[in-house]
């Protein structure tokens, strides 16, 4: 029997403080991205997606299309199973050496997503590490936490991109005779705010540490064949010892990796559960993966381009005073509401008034009392569509 009346108060109490998730019913339009057809309550409407992480419209690419419908006719629809039993394919096998070769990595190991591959990579290794201790920042992804949460090691919690405060952590451990391993984000995607990446990197050389990075908001975006702010800062395998990435983002596709050493990738997909007892992705999601990263490879000019529409976005925004999150110096715009109930009806009006589709940003994803509208500006997005933009934004929020 179902206990109905626990679930009941669970939704209540999402609804009471302006938590519940509405998830809105869109179609991408293929050859016309951002804009897409949002299914709402009345009849359908065309509006322009200015939330999407597909950063560069890769999704949209014909090239990648073009190799996905190929593995279709090939392989099928499916895997077939997890990558012990009849799941791995040379789809696979090229995407990871690609993915290697992309980090300048020895070895790399796919996950059905990048959120899978930081919980299980994490468990794996509080198993192959018995005395590690995650040094973890406090505004990491919830992947991340869950990840050390489920490893059940010890943790210590050092607070965002303070190197005073990681130092004194590092110290505790060593004090206490365990493996520090720092985890970390090149890109926050909620502030948009980037960590001090050679810092870290410094402390973690002093005190002995591992260091796990998570460049999910940065793979394909930064560095010159996109391989993310590592390689932007020309940081390689003696400075990160393991690199979290995915292929949903500015790759368009789906998936998630890690990268690294070949023994540490090695042992990592030898323990972590969450990738032996997985079906593996498709060799169809493969293909389309190993065509972008290559697009994006020999193709800087959609990251330059995607700076400048996002800097242009900022000043345009700056100048009708709108609030942006004061540490916002990547792709990300944070616009800054404050209040639950008012982000949400800031997105609501934005989609039924002016057709513009920006999810509000809520608590648990963010703290209560800073709710914002995220909004992630393309390569693809007009000027026409930013002047559109930052006037409905004033309409809504100043009138």
């Amino acid at each position: 029997m179902i206990y109905e009346h626990h679930f009941d108060k669970v939704i209540k109490e999402f609804k009471k403080d302006g938590r519940y998730r509405v998830f809105n019913d869109i179609i991408r339009e293929r050859g016309n991205f951002p804009k897409a057809i949002w299914y709402g309550k009345y009849a359908p409407k065309n509006i322009v997606n200015w939330c999407s992480n597909d950063y560069l419209g890769m999704g949209q690419n014909q090239y990648v299309i073009d190799a996905m419908h190929t593995a279709l006719d090939q392989t099928g629809a499916g895997s077939g199973g997890t990558r012990n039993i009849g799941g791995t394919s040379q789809y696979h096998v090229t995407l990871e050496r690609e993915l290697a070769s992309l980090h300048q990595r020895e070895s790399a190991l796919l996950f059905s997503s990048a959120y899978v591959a930081n919980e299980w990579s994490i468990i794996a290794l509080s198993r192959i590490i018995p005395n590690i201790c995650f040094v973890s920042d406090n505004k990491n992804h919830a992947s991340l936490i869950m990840g050390v949460k489920h490893s059940r090691a010890d943790k210590i919690i050092f607070k965002h991109n303070d190197m005073e405060d990681l130092e004194n952590c590092l110290k505790k451990a060593v004090k206490a005779k365990q493996t520090p391993c720092i985890l970390f984000e090149s890109v926050y995607s909620m502030d948009g705010d980037i960590a001090p990446i050679k810092d870290i990197v410094e402390l973690a050389k002093k005190y002995s540490a591992i260091t796990y990075i998570d460049e999910v908001h940065a793979v394909g975006l930064y560095g010159p064949t996109g391989a993310g702010y590592c390689e932007h800062l020309n940081l390689y395998s003696d400075d990160i010892d393991i690199i979290n990435g995915t292929l949903g983002k500015a790759f368009g596709v789906q998936g998630g990796y890690i990268s690294g050493n070949q023994k540490i990738i090695d042992a990592i997909r030898s323990v972590a559960s969450g990738f032996i007892f997985t079906t593996s992705i498709s060799p169809v999601m493969c293909a389309g993966a190993i065509a972008s990263i290559k697009y994006l490879k020999d193709h800087d000019w959609l990251r330059r381009e995607h700076q400048k529409k996002a800097n242009q976005l900022k000043h345009m925004l700056n100048h009708a005073e709108i609030k942006v999150h004061e540490n916002a110096c990547t792709h990300i715009i944070p616009v800054m509401i404050n209040d639950a109930f008012k982000c949400k009806t800031a997105s609501d009006k934005l989609l039924n008034d002016y057709g513009i589709y920006i999810q509000p940003i809520n608590s648990p994803t963010v703290e209560s009392g800073t709710e914002r509208l995220r909004i992630a500006p393309t390569p693809y997005h007009t000027d026409t569509m930013m002047v559109e933009l930052v006037s409905a934004l004033k309409n809504v929020l100043f009138k």
